[in-house]
């Protein structure tokens, strides 16, 4: 009698002492970063893009419609894999070489990237798409933690394969450490996606995996396949106003935007669409149709990807975050720096596979409503990017949670998803402190210190937000402007005379920052090296 009370006593000590419970399985993690993406282009931010995947996910998950990258594409991937400011890294600017060590363009030793902090807790660890962030082959993704790679580790290529666009280029695409030959058939963003799913099926069943899938979709040249393509044939005969005011309405309707918003106005260097001539009018017409089937291919694979996830069973106990890596591309394909062959091809209709064009500064304030400005600038055209967080066991499903966060965070998070530790040393480098603040608290709906302020410095353009309150310039004016996000999320009323005090706090915590992650003002910088 005696041995049986024993017996169910330890039972029962087993069952309700969490000291014995087994351990929890590590979450697999999915970070997916779209590239060159505007803020209302997929269908949960107010798109009338096809995002499928992306809604449900959205859906069934959170989104955060005040999340920030750095405004340009490698230093937001130097950040976002790091856990610290992009000059701590060593990608201050882009991925020109430089002697200062904030921006000598490629990953530093004095950081590590979320595979390298993963892999000590028993994470697999794979990438596909684009890297950006160190063209060496001793700074290639199989060198920074990541088991197995595969894709494009400059900026941009065309689709279809890796044709240099401008003089003496050289582009590579990677299998690992070794360069790779795409063969007939390829479509970027379609080959990424294979070998991500190739990679998470290698993964052995005792072990969580970390995937890093970085699209190049929907960065320019505007390549897309015909099926796509005729998805949207004639969906963009409305033209920018209208199509502006219809994001703009169904943004507030879901709730990513406040009723009180204002939409931007059209930016003065773009006419009303009316004004244009039917020529203009199909031509841009083509662009977006070209630009919307890029997304729209994106938003496939990633349905392809969770596929995999539900045939492995391991889609509840995945976490997926997606986010764009700056805002929408005012860039065009000109004279300047590119190939006189690819000048040309930027004359050819978008839906030409040979075409090698861009949408420009019209696509682009469409892609960015409701906000002025693009990528490169540190408005909020420039920075914020829509984010959706999706996870069956971790993330609280069917929330929009306005309070602001950071690609900063991103690394925090996913140390603390996985239970790892950060390094204070690795390889014998002494390791710079990570900046974030963990999102898991967000993901389950409880209490969240955020952040004190945030920071952005990009060529000289700046800005700190601190609360509702963000202050922010353009280079080379360098003037402050402030404006209430609360009451004035489009940046329309500048409040810096009303605000003088503000002004001076902020600008003094900026400059506090600046110094301490080593920005060097541009125009000093560039003098330097003479540019």
């Amino acid at each position: 009698m005696v041995l049986k009370l024993l017996v169910a006593f330890l039972a029962l000590t087993f069952v309700f002492c969490p000291a014995l419970q087994p351990p929890e399985k590590k979450p697999n993690i999915i970070l997916i970063l779209a590239d060159d993406m505007g803020y209302s282009d997929i269908g949960c931010y107010g798109s009338e893009i096809q995002t499928p995947n992306l809604n449900e996910m959205a859906k069934n998950g959170l989104r955060m419609p005040q999340f920030y990258n750095a405004s340009r594409c490698c230093p937001t991937r130097a950040s976002l894999l790091t856990g610290l400011f992009q000059h701590q890294a060593g990608v201050g600017d882009m991925v020109n070489t430089r002697q200062q060590p904030a921006y000598q363009g490629y990953l530093n030793q004095h950081c590590v990237t979320i595979a390298e902090a993963l892999k000590p807790a028993g994470y697999k660890t794979y990438m596909a798409g684009k890297w950006h962030v160190g063209t060496k082959p001793e700074g290639w993704p199989v060198k920074r933690g990541f088991d197995r790679y595969f894709g494009l580790i400059d900026g941009a290529s065309s689709y279809f394969g890796k044709d240099p666009y401008r003089p003496n280029q050289k582009l590579t695409i990677a299998l690992d450490d070794q360069e790779y030959t795409p063969e007939k058939g390829y479509y970027a963003t379609n080959a990424f996606a294979d070998h991500a799913i190739e990679f998470i099926g290698q993964t052995p069943k005792d072990q969580p995996f970390f995937l890093y899938m970085a699209f190049t979709a929907p960065h320019w040249p505007l390549h897309a396949l015909p099926e796509d393509i005729a998805k949207y044939r004639g969906a963009y005969q409305k033209g920018w106003d209208k199509l502006r005011e219809e994001r703009f309405q169904r943004m507030k309707a879901m709730g990513i935007l406040a009723k009180n918003s204002s939409l931007s106005p059209r930016d003065a260097s773009i006419p009303a669409w009316d004004s244009l001539s039917e020529a203009e009018k199909k031509d841009w017409e083509d662009k977006m149709a070209v630009y919307a089937a890029m997304i729209d291919r994106m938003d496939q694979n990633i349905g392809r990807i969770r596929q995999k996830l539900k045939e492995m069973g391991q889609d509840q106990n995945t976490v997926i975050l997606f986010l764009s890596d700056n805002g929408a591309s005012h860039e065009n394909i000109g004279t300047g720096n590119f190939l006189p062959a690819i000048y040309e091809s930027s004359k050819k209709t978008s839906s030409d596979p040979t075409s090698f064009t861009a949408y420009g500064k019209r696509g682009a304030n469409l892609s960015n409503t409701p906000f002025r400005f693009y990528k490169h600038w540190e408005y909020e055209g420039g920075t914020a990017t829509p984010f959706v967080a999706y996870g069956p066991s971790i993330v609280k499903p069917g929330k929009i949670d306005q309070r602001p966060a950071h690609i900063i965070d991103v690394m925090t998070t996913c140390l603390d998803l996985a239970g790892a530790t950060y390094p204070k040393t690795y390889k014998g480098n002494v390791i710079t402190p990570a900046e974030g603040v963990s999102l898991v608290p967000v993901f389950r709906g409880t209490t969240w210190k955020g952040h004190d302020a945030l920071y952005f410095e990009h060529e000289g353009n700046r800005a700190v937000r601190q609360g509702d309150w963000k202050l922010v310039s353009e280079f080379p004016s360098n003037r402050w402007e402030l404006y209430n996000l609360k009451t004035d999320r489009t940046e329309l009323q500048d409040l810096s005379a009303k605000e003088p005090q503000r002004v001076k706090a902020m600008a003094a915590l900026y400059d506090v920052w600046a110094q301490r992650a080593g920005v060097i003002p541009f125009a000093e910088l560039t003098k330097a090296k003479g540019e």
